[in-house]
Formats: C-alpha cells, sequence, structure tokens
C-alpha cells in the first residue's frame, strides 16, 4: 500500500485526536466508502471478507471508534436497548442471559437500559414507558424460566425479542430452551450407561419445562428396549415432602435417575447414601441446568444438562438489532462460535466462564429453541 501511513505514523500524528474514517481508508489503501460499509456492518456481499478482516483489524489498532452523536443524528438511533426482566436481574444463575446480551450489544455497538419489574405489571408498564422515553430503538421482553406470555401493550409496535419464553400468540420472535431435547439427552445418556429402571424426578407445577422434558424422558425410553414405565415418575417439590422417593427406591430399586433440575438430585444421593449405593456406578444420576453451587458441589460432582442462558442472551440482541437494522436496510452477520467469547465482565456464577457453548439458531428464524449441552462430570457410570 506505497504512500499510505502506517498505523504508528497516524497514531504520532493525531495525537489525543479521534481517529476518522478518511484515517482509516488512508491506512488500508481503500476509500472511504468501504470502510464505512464495513464498520457499519454493511459489507456483506459487497466487500471480500478478507479486505473487511483488515479493516477492521487496522481500525482496532488505530483506536477508532465511531461518532455515536453524528451517527445518531443522521438515523435517528439512540443505539440504547431495553431490557425488561421479571427476576433475571436479581438472580445470580440466568444472570448469564444479561451477560450474553452485554457482550452482544457491546459488539454491536449498542447499550442495554435494564430495568427489573418483580412481576409487578403496573411497574412494568411504568418501566416501559421510562425505558421508551430514553428513546430506546428496541426491547428484549425476559422471563425467568420457560413459559407462555403476552407482551404488554406499551411494546406495541417497536422491535421485540422475547427471552426464555414464548408468544402466546405465536407473533413475536422469541428464544428459549429445547426442553423436550433436555429429557431426550439426558435419558438418553442414563441408557447408554447402561441403566434399566431410569427414574424421572419431576416438578410438581403445571409449566412447559416439565410436561416437554417428561414428554423427552419418555420418548427416549420408548425409542429403547428398556421401555416406559409410569410408576418411575414423580411430581415432587424440591424437598419431596410427601415421602415418595424412598418409596419408589424401596419398591423399584431404580439405577438411574434424570431430575427435573440440579436441586432435586439431592434427593436421589440421600437415597445412595441410605442404600449404600455408590454414585456413578450403582446409581447413575442427571440433573439440569449445571448449577455451579450445586452440580460442582455434590459428591461426586453432578452430570448435569446446562442451560444456554448466555446464549439466549446472545442471540436475542443480534436478532433484535436484526430487525431494528432491517428496517433501517443495513443487516448483520449471523452470530457463530467465535464470537461471543469470555464475558468482558465477570460472571455472576463465578465458576463457569461465560461465553457460547450450545449452538446458536440462524437469525433468520423467529421462534427458535437451543440445544443444550450435556457437561458430564462424576454422577454417570461410563458408557457401555
Amino acid at each position: 500500500m506505497t504512500g499510505t501511513l502506517s498505523v504508528p505514523q497516524i497514531r504520532e500524528q493525531r495525537g489525543i485526536r479521534m481517529v476518522t474514517m478518511k484515517e482509516v481508508a488512508e491506512s488500508a489503501g481503500v476509500s472511504i466508502a468501504t470502510v464505512s460499509r464495513v464498520l457499519n456492518g454493511k459489507d456483506r456481499g459487497r466487500i471480500k471478507p478478507e479486505i473487511a478482516r483488515e479493516i477492521k483489524r487496522i481500525a482496532k489498532d488505530l483506536g477508532y471508534r465511531p461518532n455515536l452523536v453524528a451517527r445518531n443524528l443522521k438515523t435517528r438511533s439512540s443505539r440504547i436497548l431495553g431490557f425488561i426482566s421479571d427476576e433475571i436481574a436479581t438472580t445470580p444463575f440466568a444472570g448469564r442471559i444479561m451477560l450474553g446480551a452485554q457482550d452482544a450489544a457491546r459488539e454491536l455497538g449498542y447499550i442495554l437500559l435494564t430495568v427489573n419489574t418483580g412481576n409487578d405489571p403496573d411497574l412494568e408498564r411504568r418501566q416501559i414507558g421510562v425505558v421508551k422515553q430514553y428513546g430506546a430503538d428496541g426491547f428484549l421482553y425476559a422471563m425467568m424460566y420457560h413459559r407462555k406470555v403476552e407482551v404488554p401493550r406499551e411494546l406495541d409496535g417497536l422491535p421485540v425479542v422475547i427471552v426464555d419464553a414464548e408468544d402466546e400468540h405465536g407473533e413475536r420472535p422469541s428464544i428459549c430452551p429445547d426442553e423436550y431435547g433436555i429429557g431426550y439427552t439426558a435419558t438418553r445418556r442414563l441408557l447408554d450407561a447402561g441403566c434399566r429402571r431410569i427414574a424421572y424426578f419431576g416438578a410438581d407445577v403445571p409449566i412447559v419445562a416439565q410436561s416437554e422434558r417428561l414428554a423427552g424422558y419418555r420418548a427416549a425410553l420408548e425409542q429403547s428396549d428398556v421401555g416406559f414405565d409410569d410408576r418411575l415418575v414423580l411430581a415432587i417439590d424440591e424437598h419431596d415432602r410427601q415421602g415418595d422417593v424412598p418409596r419408589l427406591f424401596d419398591a423399584l430399586h431404580p439405577d438411574g435417575v434424570f431430575c427435573f433440575n440440579d436441586v432435586r438430585a439431592h434427593l436421589a444421593y440421600e437415597q445412595a447414601d441410605r442404600l449404600g449405593l455408590a454414585i456413578g456406578r450403582d446409581l447413575s444420576v442427571v440433573g439440569v441446568d449445571n448449577q455451579p453451587f450445586i452440580a460442582g458441589i455434590l459428591n461426586p460432582a453432578l452430570t448435569s444438562v446446562e442451560l444456554p442462558h448466555y446464549e439466549m442472551g446472545y442471540w436475542s440482541v443480534r436478532k433484535l438489532v436484526s430487525l431494528i437494522e432491517r428496517s433501517e436496510g443495513g443487516t448483520i452477520p449471523e452470530p457463530s462460535a467465535a464470537e461471543g467469547g469470555s464475558s468482558m465482565l465477570a460472571d455472576l456464577n463465578l465458576m463457569l466462564p461465560a461465553g457460547i457453548r450450545a449452538p446458536l439458531p440462524p437469525l433468520a428464524q423467529d421462534q427458535v429453541q437451543v440445544s443444550c449441552v450435556l457437561v458430564e462430570k462424576e454422577s454417570v457410570a461410563p458408557r457401555d
């Protein structure tokens, strides 16, 4: 690139001035228009990927930062996304949704304005109004657990993506875990370990996750030579106040247990201790959530299906921005495992690095489910 200024030369000349697109273009040996397309995410199909990567590298090395005031005036965009949650903001584990959302927003040049409503409809209505006053370009409507919801009327006419829930009318884009797949994957792992009498410690509340995980558990058994036995299915609270678990162990002698969540796994461990069974040999156990303060503390450590909280937050922001920028004639590339790496923020779990582990759905889809990853530890016998 003869006749162009090098990165060190530009840095020396500009001192503390903001780097301009012109300077990036001069260093890269391309036109300002080409730099503008790349840095505004409008290069797909127009500019060779290797040139786009080089422009981004040079811009980063130079310390280029977009002039947000000028861009916002031009596009009439605030670059603010509203994040409305019921309890997520106050819950460390599901807070990974926020980490994923913040990472994606930062990568795309947006910021999140987060409010927690505490399941108070009146507060929710007022908080949405406050965020709208800041000129938010779109909203994430996030729930603490998977359920069907009705989007508040206050969000009518605005870009909205529902997180860890589904629109009861099937109209709004949404992302949630593949609950059926969770049940199927966990049960299939127990079958692969040689288990023949697999119990399901289900929830005693009628929520989407309970019915779908039970369906996945049943399907895995029915597709095997073991078959489904409804006597091995329990609907219990997290403390088994009715004493159903010891009665099931005494009567049916399960050699495998799939638990609705990690919290219920302690019930299987207690029975193993009472009956002198070795977890991971005589009795295999799989949970759901991969909560570090449970799965990592139980002894032996609990094999568990990890819910894709980070991935849901990350995808939902990219989906929302795609809706916003599509209306402005722009596009953003599909997310990949190469993006959304370790969060710049401290992970609220302290024991799990934030980042993409599960495959992300295409942004072209509207109502999506995320496959969940089984995290192997020590509570399941080796595969036959």
